[in-house]
């Protein structure tokens, strides 16, 4: 259930800022989701079950700090399709990982969901990888790594262009 100050936000249309996995880290001026009911969470809601409990096109921005190493890969298009589900055209999302060769990435035994830098281009509509699954579209606004640390990545939803081929 949502609260009503988070329901008054959506329904002002402007798009809210959404912390997914925040945890007791919730970011200022976000609206916190994690599967566990902690100081900041406003939301309390499993990232890997979709659909998330909002309306179509309320986010303006996605923020998913150290939380796609934890989501399944098996679901892992399911998941970014609803993120896209419920960002607005333009909104965007924002990604931190550990980078999928990086110390940071092996160390934890919860981390299941390894990408690099080539893997965003299986979501933007551009590049020939994305022929492959045909996800919800985005374009990549910046998609940075270090092999040794972590990677920054920020899409922006783009609308789906509708083909008859899928």
């Amino acid at each position: 259930m949502i609260d009503k100050n988070i329901q008054k936000l959506i329904k002002g249309n402007l798009g809210i800022k959404l912390d997914i996995g925040c945890g007791s880290n919730k970011q200022h001026g976000y609206i916190g989701m994690d599967i566990r009911a902690v100081d900041g969470v406003d939301i309390v809601h499993d990232a890997e079950k979709v659909p998330y409990p909002l309306p179509s096109n309320c986010c303006s921005t996605i923020l998913v700090s150290h939380l796609v190493e934890h989501i399944c890969p098996k679901i892992f298009l399911s998941i970014i399709d609803e993120w896209w589900r419920i960002m607005k055209v333009q909104g965007q999302l924002l990604v931190a990982m550990p980078y999928a060769t990086s110390y940071g990435f092996y160390q934890d035994p919860t981390h299941c969901h390894h990408m690099n830098e080539t893997s965003w281009y299986y979501f933007t509509p551009s590049h020939p990888l994305y022929q492959i699954y045909h996800p919800k579209p985005w374009n990549i606004v910046r998609n940075a790594w270090w092999e040794n640390g972590n990677m920054e990545v920020i899409l922006e939803k783009i609308e789906e262009v509708k083909s008859e081929k899928r």
